[in-house]
């Protein structure tokens, strides 16, 4: 059985490229429900195009520009909340996209919120298995924004592996915009190897002027 410790914060201020791989196989619980990390994507801020954070602080993002640490949630295409790991250095508005994962405890619970309304339930995979799935699965939306993942009475509780030796793999962010045409420029979505959970890829679609509708910028 892997060994799980609390997140240090020190771990999460370094650098988002080597915080992202870290996480994987970590554990987040909230709201009676616990899921393992097995795919996250790196969004550095002010330094890259495809993250919400590029053209500075706005009120929606501001809790990426403080402490690591803290849980960064947004609402995606009208539709869904999706959620991140604040890291880096204070002030510099990183952030780790929390893409897929396992749910490992509190299973019925998160049956009873992604199978509300379906006449068949989801596969065990496809529980978390994307970051609206995931933020789903845990019971997160705005109420969450800012909560601190290394406080064990908060909402939302991170807990990292305390050797850390999975398979980890790296390639294009899924359905990102912004990246200057070439989205091999930026590999920082991290998985781990054949995990079952892994969401699938899919590169960015831009929609026409005419039509009126642009694809949004990624994640965080």
């Amino acid at each position: 059985m892997p060994v799980l410790r609390p997140v240090r914060r020190e771990l999460l201020a370094g650098p988002v490229l080597d915080v992202a791989p870290a996480l994987l196989g970590a554990h987040v619980s909230a709201h009676g429900v616990t899921v393992r990390l097995t795919e996250v994507e790196a969004y550095a801020g002010t330094r890259d195009p495809g993250s919400h954070a590029y053209r500075g602080p706005t009120p929606r993002t501001e809790v990426m520009f403080g402490p690591p640490g803290h849980l960064y949630v947004y609402f995606s295409y009208g539709m869904h909340w999706c959620c991140n790991v604040v890291c880096g250095p204070d002030g510099e508005a990183s952030a780790v996209l929390l893409r897929a994962g396992e749910v490992v405890g509190g299973m019925e619970l998160a049956r009873t919120r992604r199978d509300a309304g379906r006449s068949r339930p989801h596969p065990a995979r496809d529980l978390a298995r994307g970051p609206a799935r995931l933020a789903s699965a845990l019971g997160l939306d705005r109420a969450e924004d800012g909560a601190d993942l290394l406080d064990p009475d908060g909402p939302v509780f991170l807990e990292v592996l305390e050797q850390h030796d999975l398979p980890v793999r790296s390639g294009p962010r899924v359905g990102v915009s912004g990246e200057g045409g070439d989205p091999g420029r930026y590999p920082w979505r991290f998985w781990i190897d054949g995990d079952p959970t892994v969401s699938v890829y899919r590169p960015a679609v831009r929609r026409s002027r005419r039509s009126g509708r642009a694809t949004a910028r990624g994640a965080s």
